[in-house]
């Protein structure tokens, strides 16, 4: 068991939620779910609490009511090696969501996604400061990044 597990506030989704993440990413599988006991007012027997796996990286999921909303503060990122993959990965978390910039995202349910393509770190992190300023500034105009354009702009 990893040793940090990022648990996930929503207000009532979390069966509709783990479902269409576990949809998205390879090697998901939803592990343990419970639910409020008997007793609990307007609650007993919905889904209090959902752990499920998202490649390899566990997650908890909690319908806790509409206490507390997601911000941009935090965020998950995907690291993509391809465009068919920054592509595939924009596509989905975005749909019924919103797309914001430089690769960060909102899905349906108001959670920030960062949808990176691995090349843009070694771009950015070039020796040379005049070719990584290029690629932060096309980088900067982009909704979904765009592997090739950064690229051409570190050339």
């Amino acid at each position: 068991m990893q040793k940090i597990t990022p648990c996930i506030w929503f207000d009532n989704q979390v069966e509709e939620a783990i479902a269409f993440y576990t949809s998205i990413f390879p090697e998901s599988k939803v592990l343990q779910i419970s639910h409020y006991p008997e007793g609990t007012p307007e609650l007993a027997g919905k889904v209090l609490t959902a752990t499920f796996r998202l490649s390899g990286q566990e997650f908890i999921a909690l319908n806790g009511g509409p206490m507390f909303k997601f911000t941009e503060a935090v965020s998950f990122s995907v690291d993509c090696k391809t465009q068919d993959e920054v592509d595939y990965y924009w596509n989905k978390l975005s749909e019924g969501g919103e797309e914001s910039m430089c690769g960060w995202l909102k899905d349906k349910f108001g959670l920030s996604w960062q949808v990176v393509p691995t090349a843009l770190g070694s771009l950015i992190g070039n020796l040379d400061p005049e070719k990584a300023q290029r690629v932060i500034h096309a980088m900067l105009k982009m909704r979904k990044i765009d592997i090739e354009t950064l690229k051409q702009a570190a050339k």
